[in-house]
């Protein structure tokens, strides 16, 4: 603590005597100054101890004494010592009410007692309470240290700050998710503060943020050095932090922020291995792959996963990156928590990963996806950094190669719908007439439909219309010329013109293949949407 008015007349050498506002001497004292102006107000900070003779002082005026008290407090102040038997020899009436009035503590300094002495006094208990902030950060810092160096993951290291800050500690993954928290009391109070963790996230690192009262203080710090922040510390306590306080909050930062990239450096050789367990599943090596993967992935192949492809919906250098991360990081997490197993290898601007069927990591990409679905660009925080993913249906290790084009596949239509996510079971299970909306089929349409549509155009007969009825029919003629409601003669008349002006049989089942679905393409509701 530093040093108040109370300890200053505790201290045996000094003898102060205590002559108005005994119960404020619990005030702390930043400094002791002494001087004789009338308003020494501008030369003031606050929080010192101001020490007079008043011999330039109206000191039995009760009116002027009020005046100067007033000024002294609204100055921040934090006492005022009258040295007796220099000018006055006893402490002026008027000033002692003027203090009293104001709430201003007042210190009688006997003749014997030089300013100066008062000075050291002060200078010696700041110097004392500056060594033991300094000695208590230094002890803080190797407990945490030794705390960082556990294999226990954050929570001994969380443990210790609390218990140096008085207060809990929290940490907070890439997310903004709650990974550790100390006490466990704090657990709800580390969840509700999520939003700011993740918004401090989006900052360039280093960041801080301060929330909460002054009664219920919360710090917030990021982790890393990077541009992108790993993580974010919350410091929860009931005011603001001391210099010990602040040395281990700013040691459990650095040692965090160290742990953060050693596991970086860690991820990323796992990354390396997991490319390599991937390039052995997509060559049909699968024993070779589960040798390699161990415990790391070994789970996977002991029950159905799928295989996602995601990319950024539209590529634009690093952004892409970035969002593959982001991703990463989301599914890493969701995985993490509960204990499943997950690939993920990133491929250029391209995230493939291999997560369990039905699990929270597949649960999180589906979320993630459509939280992105038909948000603004500038929403994402930059150009393009909406998400596209293809998933596989359920497979195995021996069908790697075939949940890989699955994945593709289902990233194809996904892009072409403007989809956010599809999975491929929606092609295998739904039609093939979706497919047809896309430009390349209606323009090939278009062209192979253009002349017919010309002739009908001119007024020469209705042969687009009698094709489609013919080819719905399977060439039955009478069914066929029934729906028109004309002769089957004159149906017969119409598709040999089909044919000369086509330049095609429709003995030819290509043709007439080609024919349906360029009808389907041009003209059906469901290619159309």
């Amino acid at each position: 603590m530093p040093p108040t008015l109370a300890s200053l007349v505790q201290h045996p050498a000094l003898k102060l005597r205590v002559r108005a506002a005994a119960d404020r001497l619990d005030t702390p004292v930043r400094w002791a100054h002494a001087s004789e102006l009338a308003d020494p107000v501008p030369y003031m900070d606050g929080g010192e101890l101001l020490l007079v003779t008043a011999a330039n002082l109206d000191a039995g005026n009760p009116e002027e004494m009020r005046r100067y008290v007033r000024r002294l407090t609204a100055a921040g102040v934090a006492g005022l010592g009258f040295a007796v038997g220099v000018v006055h020899e006893a402490v002026p009436a008027a000033l002692v009410d003027a203090a009293e009035e104001a709430g201003m503590p007042l210190l009688e300094v006997p003749r014997p007692t030089p300013f100066i002495a008062i000075s050291k006094a002060v200078s010696a208990a700041i110097a004392a309470e500056q060594y033991r902030s300094v000695t208590a950060g230094f002890e803080a810092q190797r407990e945490l240290t030794r705390a960082a160096l556990a294999s226990e993951g954050p929570v001994p290291l969380l443990t210790r700050l609390a218990a140096h800050v008085d207060g809990w500690a929290a940490l907070y993954d890439t997310s903004g998710a709650v990974v550790a928290v100390a006490p466990e009391w704090a657990a709800r109070r580390a969840a509700r503060l999520t939003p700011d963790a993740a918004r401090l996230r989006e900052r360039s690192a280093p960041s801080s943020a301060v929330v909460g009262s002054a009664e219920d203080r919360v710090e917030l710090q990021t982790l890393g050095t990077g541009r992108r922040a790993r993580g974010v510390l919350a410091v929860g306590t009931g005011a603001a932090l001391g210099t010990a306080e602040r040395y281990a909050v700013n040691s459990a930062v650095a040692l965090l922020t160290l742990t953060t990239a050693r596991s970086r450096a860690l991820y990323g050789a796992e990354q390396r291995l997991g490319a390599a367990v991937l390039r052995m599943l997509l060559s049909g090596e699968p024993d070779h792959a589960r040798a390699v993967a161990g415990d790391l992935w070994g789970g996977l192949f002991d029950a159905p996963f799928r295989l996602l492809i995601a990319e950024p919906a539209a590529l634009s250098g690093t952004t892409g990156t970035a969002v593959a991360e982001t991703l990463a990081e989301a599914l890493d997490t969701a995985a993490t928590r509960s204990g499943e197993p997950l690939l993920a290898v990133p491929e250029g601007e391209r995230l493939v990963v291999l997560a369990v069927d039905g699990g929270a990591a597949v649960a999180a990409c589906t979320a993630y996806a459509e939280a992105q679905e038909g948000r603004p660009a500038r929403d994402t925080g930059a150009e393009g950094a909406q998400i596209v993913v293809g998933l596989s249906a359920p497979a195995g290790p021996i069908a790697v190669s075939a949940a890989y084009k699955q994945a593709e596949q289902a990233l194809s239509v996904a892009r072409r719908r403007g989809r956010a996510l599809v999975e491929h079971e929606e092609l295998a299970a739904g039609s093939v007439l979706p497919l047809l909306a896309d430009d390349a089929v209606r323009a090939f349409a278009d062209g192979m439909l253009r002349a017919l549509r010309e002739h009908d155009a001119k007024g020469r007969g209705d042969l687009v219309a009698s094709l489609r009825a013919w080819l719905s029919r399977h060439g039955q003629w009478d069914a066929a010329a029934a729906d028109l409601g004309v002769h089957r003669h004159t149906l017969r008349y119409r598709m040999r013109r089909v044919e000369e002006i086509l330049g095609r049989s429709l003995d030819d089942p290509d043709a007439r293949m080609e024919l349906w679905l360029a009808l389907k393409a041009t003209s059906s509701p469901a290619a159309e949407d």
